[in-house]
């Protein structure tokens, strides 16, 4: 089954589309934006334009079809992986993550809207090392080899787990003439800053709700008037959000209006749903469920809610944020959230 089309992100298009038809397309690109925003569907949209045999993308001939059923052999997207198995030396290892990774392709060409990688979920080095074998050889088919790496910032899974990111900087430095590596994120400042130098940033913005409602009616077939509404709101600009309704990204929704729901009732509740948390790895599950949380908090101020303690509750939501971004107890730090939530609630 191919990937659905690209819905909305008509401006950033049209810069990268004009770079590459000029040939002044950065060889080292850094997508960054809300999760769910459509990142890694731009970049492999990007791709077909830089594979494409007659137009920009034009989504007819061979090579974007192949890229659209992610059978280009050109086109290479690696995406953080939870391996079940240990390799006893680092050439097993590469084979393990390269046997994983089209596992991983096989399912996504079976159902293309994916959920959100789990959150033991990483680029090991051994990824980096496969990224690193493909990236010198010669191109398949066409001109041009592309490398994606979705949430890149699972190169860093938690503070003094750096070996990934700094084996990727020379190629991220000086990529072969014939190759694009476009890295796409959420939390940019996840990335190193030695990787953050290497790449050209492009921000890739939330698309407007009535891109959101095209979307889930053409693809999803979304008809009901109220489910469309819900779903279009909760998605806040973000597509991707319009899947998370199972699976990990459901998982941290759910956790995020239980820890709202917790600050409005009795002092026991928030600790009590503290100490359920599970030890989710720090830039894993427990940081998508404070992207959730803080989701949920703008929805709610763009909907009529009371602004200055929605953005009170938001800057709790980012702080503890920043916190799981080092080896700290999610517990604790969800403790001390679902106080500051509770105390914005009773403010």
């Amino acid at each position: 089954m191919p990937l659905p089309p690209l819905f909305g992100h008509d401006g950033v298009k049209k810069r990268l589309a004009g770079a590459v038809a000029a040939g002044r397309l950065p060889q080292a690109l850094l997508f960054e934006g809300p999760r769910g925003v459509g990142k890694q569907r731009l970049a492999l949209w990007l791709a077909q334009c830089l594979v494409c045999e007659s137009e920009v993308a034009c989504g007819e001939c061979r090579a974007c079809r192949l890229v659209a059923a992610l059978q280009h052999p050109d086109v290479h997207w690696f995406v953080p992986l939870e391996l079940s198995k240990k390799g006893a030396d680092a050439d097993k290892q590469v084979e393990l993550v390269a046997e994983a990774l089209a596992e991983e392709m096989t399912a996504r060409r079976e159902q293309p809207m994916y959920q959100a990688p789990g959150g033991l979920a990483s680029h090991g080095i051994a990824a980096v090392r496969l990224l690193l074998r493909r990236l010198s050889l010669t191109p398949a088919m066409g001109p041009r080899k592309v490398f994606i790496v979705g949430d890149a910032d699972r190169l860093v899974p938690q503070r003094g787990m750096e070996d990934a990111a700094n084996a990727l900087l020379k190629a991220l430095e000086e990529p072969p003439a014939d190759s694009v590596i476009v890295l796409t994120t959420a939390d940019p400042e996840a990335l190193l800053p030695t990787v953050m130098s290497r790449v050209v940033r492009v921000r890739v913005a939330r698309v407007a709700d009535s891109v959101v409602t095209d979307f889930a009616q053409q693809v999803l077939a979304i008809t009901a008037k109220a489910e469309l509404s819900e779903r279009v709101s909760s998605a806040g600009g973000c597509i991707g959000r319009l899947l998370a309704t199972t699976g990990d990204s459901g998982a941290a929704m759910r956790r995020a209006d239980e820890l709202l729901q917790a600050g409005r009732k009795g002092t026991a509740t928030p600790y009590a749903l503290a100490l359920s948390q599970m030890p989710f790895q720090a830039r894993g599950g427990f940081t998508e469920m404070l992207d959730a949380l803080a989701g949920r908090l703008r929805t709610k101020a763009m909907t009529g809610g009371e602004t200055q303690k929605l953005v009170e509750a938001i800057a709790h939501v980012m702080d503890a944020r920043d916190l799981a971004q080092g080896n700290v107890n999610p517990q604790l730090v969800t403790a001390v959230l679902a106080e500051d939530l509770a105390g914005v609630e009773r403010g």
